[in-house]
């Protein structure tokens, strides 16, 4: 067994906004023996899970469940619905947008990026990786495209990077009051499962997202929910594929087997998940997205009483999955991260592209609670403190008062 680098007693915190830490009774459930995936056991998993995870995107089309990371899906997404040297309107919001902008660009696709200009004054760092998607700025793009060159417009919901949990539906209606008829592309890999999401109501075309996030999962799994527009769209894309092609999918899909070899044990593990994110009995959807909004306004009380910046400038896009915290000038953030988890055994997120070294950022989705985040709170504070940080007030206590004054009002996510 591989030696883990972790203190010799107590567990290892994990606070990084994916992969996020994986429940027992998933972990169990993954333990399960193998059975054959031609067989008539796995087609009841393979319906299972293909109807349970419709139910969390809300839509009532199609998923396609890929053994892949975000990243494949990413590409399932692009190459299924878009033919070579189409021009795809992207939005520069943090560094998984760039990341989305170069796979489109090595896939022989004309991305155009945009973005709000200029440096935040309070911080020095792009202010459109403080701010959420600016509609606007994609509707004045769309109507100067009068000969509807743009086949698709691709943006990220939560972009982990950032803290920032852009506004979906003001995409939508841009691109619909620009008549214009892009496809709409969302990529929800971290915010599927701990934000609210709508694939269907909120008119999008693809939402891409993966297990490692809020279906508490260990990576592996990634999907692409497609709505009929799309579909149609890939009937005629030319974009090569063979194992991401939608079409062999969904037909297999029909009877719950898959074309290629499905990774079995993650969807036992993925069938649990959805049996805990959907048991009426805990609330819901509704009681987890509650939740994780309740998890991040007492993360970021704390930061303000630390009286440090966060990240997402911009309250009404605060991200209920994670919050990025901006280091003082000259506080290198990924050695305060190294000195945390050397003294404390818990792992952070660091400052991704042009936030390295900036920023830190706390991870409060999934298979968490209060205690869970009291503690990361109390590391990340004496943290601080050792790399000679002068703090305003103690953010622990911030934190503390602000969960007492807002009880759970739902049941807790039974995570045993």
């Amino acid at each position: 067994m591989i030696a883990l680098d972790h203190h010799p007693s107590g567990r290892h915190f994990l606070q990084i906004p994916g992969p996020s830490p994986v429940p027992d009774r998933i972990l169990r459930a993954m333990s399960l023996p193998t059975i054959d995936h031609r067989g008539p056991e796995f087609a009841q998993l393979g319906l299972k899970v293909l109807a349970g995870i419709g139910q969390v995107f809300q839509t009532r089309g199609p998923v396609a469940i890929y053994p892949a990371s975000g990243t494949g899906a990413w590409e399932a997404a692009l190459v299924n619905t878009l033919s070579p040297g189409d021009a795809v309107l992207m939005y520069d919001g943090g560094q998984f947008a760039a990341l989305w902008q170069k796979l489109a660009l090595r896939l022989g696709l004309k991305p155009e990026f945009i973005a709000l200009p200029g440096l935040d004054a309070e911080t020095g760092l792009p202010n459109s990786w403080r701010r959420g998607v600016q509609a606007e700025l994609i509707e004045q793009r769309l109507r100067a495209d009068s000969a509807h060159a743009i086949k698709a417009v691709c943006v990220v919901h939560n972009e982990t990077s950032t803290g920032v949990t852009s506004d979906v539906p003001a995409v939508r209606r841009a691109l619909d009051a620009a008549a214009h008829p892009a496809l709409l592309l969302v990529d929800t890999i971290s915010g599927l499962a701990s934000a609210d999401y709508r694939h269907d109501e909120w008119g999008i075309d693809v939402s891409i997202s993966g297990s490692q996030k809020g279906l508490m999962l260990p990576p592996g799994i990634s999907f692409n929910a497609v709505s009929a527009k799309a579909l149609a769209a890939s009937k005629t894309a030319a974009l090569p594929k063979a194992f991401w092609a939608w079409d062999e999918i969904f037909e297999m899909n029909r009877t719950g087997y898959w074309p290629t070899t499905p990774n079995t044990n993650l969807l036992y593990g993925l069938s649990e998940a959805l049996d805990l994110l959907l048991d009426p009995a805990t609330g819901g959807l509704e009681a987890v997205f509650a939740r994780h909004r309740r998890w991040g306004e007492g993360v970021r009380a704390a930061v303000r009483a630390w009286g440090l910046p966060i990240q997402c400038a911009d309250p009404a896009v605060y991200s209920p999955v994670l919050t990025g915290v901006v280091t003082p000038v000259g506080v290198d953030a990924d050695a305060l991260r190294k000195l945390i988890h050397q003294r404390f055994d818990l792992s952070l997120g660091t400052g991704l592209g042009k936030l390295k070294g900036r920023m830190f950022r706390i991870g409060h989705l999934g298979d968490c609670n209060d205690l869970t985040l009291m503690a990361a709170l109390a590391g990340c504070e004496m943290g601080l403190k050792l790399a000679g940080v002068k703090l305003a007030a103690s953010g622990v206590q911030a934190a503390m008062d602000h969960f007492a004054a807002h009880p759970q009002q739902q049941p807790l996510l039974a995570a045993a």
